[in-house]
């Protein structure tokens, strides 16, 4: 199983990378491309801050940070994979994102964000996605999979039941 989440980590930023590719040879010299009238659009935008826009020009602290947050996301993949699936998508797809907006930091001084829908006004890009999804799947499996947020009566219980 272990290979699934490997390969989650690798074709995250690699999808990212191909898709900016297409956003800045295609998109950018336009601006924006209706794919869905009055509902999604490629727009081209350079992001020099975090999600959504926030704090822009602190291109390296952000690097550095999510090169830490990758590193921790890392390290408890590959000491707990064998525990849960969506436990280990989650971080999978957090660490591959991350990766993907970190190539994007480093090589280029920002990301490109490229995905707007009329509903959700902040752009974002693939690799975004991927960080949001797996965040909300490690919080799922947090609130309902694990013994994290469980007390330790309950948690004393499962241990007698066992």
């Amino acid at each position: 199983m272990i290979a699934l989440y490997i390969a989650i980590i690798i074709l995250v930023p690699v999808i990212a990378q191909i898709i900016r590719a297409v956003v800045v040879s295609s998109v950018m010299p336009v601006g924006s491309v209706d794919v869905i009238p009055g509902l999604f659009s490629l727009t081209y935008s350079e992001n020099r801050g975090v999600a959504f826009g926030l704090f822009q020009n602190g291109t390296l602290f952000f690097a550095i940070t999510t090169a830490i947050v990758i590193i921790i996301c890392a390290i408890l993949l590959f000491k707990n994979y064998k525990k849960s699936k969506l436990f280990s998508v989650a971080l999978s797809l957090i660490i591959g994102g991350g990766l993907g907006n970190l190539f994007e930091r480093i090589f280029h001084g920002f990301v490109v964000d490229y995905l707007s829908l009329s509903f959700f006004p902040p752009i974002c890009n693939f690799a975004d996605y991927c960080i949001t999804a797996g965040t909300v799947c490690l919080v799922v499996y947090l609130l309902f999979f694990s013994d994290f947020l469980k007390s330790d009566k309950a948690k004393e219980r499962k241990d007698e039941e066992a």
